[in-house]
């Protein structure tokens, strides 16, 4: 019964992450990593961008840990609960703790863009009369289309500023998970994106000519 419902449930996750809205798909990613783990390859930088440790794993899941804390207040001290700089990562069943470095995790058929060159400036002009050139407009605008992913390019750098790597996909939607710290989610075109501790930009094609 157990692994009737199992299958079950893998065939409702397949069957959804089809969907078009790219926030639908980060949520089933995370289902499916909670259930089975995901593949990842993870690549752990210094912070000048020197590859220091590079590491594979079939079932990989990412995870924060807080820290209990005392605060005082009107009515006394009470328990605060604050998420602690310490990430631990399980994979294949083992643990590692890691924490300061830069770290990519990055879901298997995922691939980095070897032939972008990054961009120094960018030169953007509003078209006369388009009203969603309206920045509080197409700020709602730009919240909704990323629900369902754009066409952008990231660039990903080390905490010193010296590039990384560049990802780029035809529907990319980002997330800041609110249980692990100092990290950003990105689905790129159906496969996720983790990034720890490292600087980055979300461009819009549109802005790259």
């Amino acid at each position: 019964m157990k692994q009737k419902r199992f299958m079950i449930l893998s065939l409702l996750i397949a069957v959804l992450a089809l969907c078009g809205c790219a926030g639908i798909q980060s949520t089933l990613n995370e289902w499916q990593g909670n259930l089975v783990g995901v593949s990842f390859t993870v690549e752990t930088y210094d912070n000048y961008g020197k590859l220091t440790l590079t590491t594979k794993g079939d079932k990989i899941k990412l995870a924060g840990n807080k820290i209990e804390e005392m605060i005082a207040t009107d009515d006394g001290w009470v328990r605060h609960y604050e998420m602690s700089s310490v990430l631990t990562v399980t994979i294949d069943g083992k643990e590692m703790e890691t924490c300061g470095d830069t770290m990519l995790f990055t879901e298997k058929g995922l691939e980095k863009k070897l032939d972008f060159t990054t961009t120094e400036f960018i030169s953007s002009h509003s078209q006369f009369g388009d009203i969603t050139d309206n920045t509080v407009l197409a700020y709602w605008i730009n919240g909704y289309k990323n629900r369902f992913g754009k066409s952008r390019v990231v660039v990903i750098k080390s905490q010193m500023g010296q590039p990384l790597c560049v990802y780029e996909g035809n529907k990319v939607y980002w997330e800041i998970p609110e249980d692990l710290p100092k990290t950003t989610k990105l689905m790129i075109d159906g496969k996720a994106l983790y990034i720890h501790r490292a600087n980055f930009q979300i461009i819009d094609k549109a802005l790259l000519g």
